[in-house]
């Protein structure tokens, strides 16, 4: 599996408090590009996927809601993590 509890422990320790800080916003966000990342992945070998190409949207949505509720909470967060993660809106 792509995601085991190792993969799940770094992406926390990188981009949240600590690796078993998994409610921060930061955490989840970087998390959710992880995800969208290997799904896309697959999309290109496996274009008539369409369960993993609706879960694709609606992860980024669950992610755009998050960068949403960051950028209104605090505007400094939010630009380091899109600035940490390459993201663009």
């Amino acid at each position: 599996m792509y995601l085991t509890s190792k993969v799940k422990e770094d992406i926390f320790a990188k981009h949240g408090k600590s690796k078993k800080d998994t409610g921060s916003a930061e955490g989840q966000i970087a998390l959710f590009t992880h995800r969208i990342q290997h799904l896309t992945k697959h999309l290109k070998n496996n274009q008539k996927d369409y369960n993993t190409e609706r879960s694709l949207v609606k992860l980024v949505g669950k992610r755009r809601s998050l960068l949403d509720y960051l950028m209104k909470k605090d505007i400094l967060r939010y630009r380091a993590i899109v600035k940490e993660l390459n993201l663009r809106k």
